[in-house]
C-alpha cells in the first residue's frame, strides 16, 4: 500500500535525473559511429547546375574535403557563413554542401544572398543521404580524407575557433 502511494515520487525523481543528466550533454559532443568509416553511398542531384550532373562520394575523391550539411530555414547556418566564405579562400580546402529537407528555389536564393561557399552542392530533399550520414540537425560539418573516410564531425555553427581547435590539428 505504502508502495503504491510512493510511486508516482519515485517516477518523478527518476525522470527528474534523466531529464538533469540530459541537459548537461554538449550538441557538439554527440558521439558518431561514422568516424573512421567511408562516406556512404550516395547519388542526389545538383542543387546548382544541370541535371545531368550527380553528386556522389567520387567528387569528394582524392583530396581533403570539407562537407557541409546545412539549409535555409536553419539560423545557425547564417551564423557559420561568413566563416565559410573565408574558409572556401583557404589554398587546399574545398568545400562541399548537402542541402537539407530544403526547397531549391529557397536554397538558391539564399546562396544568392548569403555567399555560396561550396564546390558543389547535392539536394538531400528528403534527408536519406543524412540520415545515413547520421546527422542530427543543421548545421554539420565533416572532414573527409582524400579516400572519403570521415575523419571529424562537428554539429553546430562552425567558427574560426572551432576550426582551429577540431579541424586544424587533423589536417596537419
Amino acid at each position: 500500500m505504502k508502495i503504491i502511494r510512493l510511486l508516482p515520487v519515485l517516477i518523478f525523481c527518476v525522470l527528474v535525473t534523466f531529464f538533469w543528466y540530459g541537459l548537461a550533454l554538449d550538441p557538439q559532443k554527440i558521439p558518431t559511429p561514422k568516424i573512421g568509416q567511408l562516406l556512404p553511398n550516395f547519388d542526389l542531384p545538383m542543387l546548382l547546375g544541370g541535371s545531368s550532373q550527380r553528386f556522389t562520394p567520387d567528387l569528394l575523391r582524392n583530396h581533403r574535403s570539407v562537407l557541409v550539411v546545412w539549409a535555409s530555414w536553419c539560423d545557425a547556418c547564417r551564423e557559420e557563413q561568413a566563416f565559410l566564405l573565408t574558409l572556401a579562400q583557404q589554398k587546399g580546402i574545398k568545400l562541399y554542401g548537402i542541402n537539407y529537407k530544403d526547397d531549391p528555389a529557397k536554397a538558391q536564393q539564399w546562396l544568392v544572398d548569403w555567399g555560396n561557399p561550396y564546390q558543389a552542392i547535392g539536394l538531400d530533399s528528403k534527408g536519406k543521404m543524412a540520415l545515413d550520414l547520421g546527422v542530427y540537425g543543421t548545421p554539420e560539418t565533416y572532414l573527409l580524407d582524400r579516400q572519403g573516410k570521415i575523419l571529424h564531425r562537428y554539429a553546430g555553427s562552425l567558427t574560426a575557433e572551432v576550426w582551429r581547435r577540431e579541424f586544424l590539428t587533423l589536417l596537419m
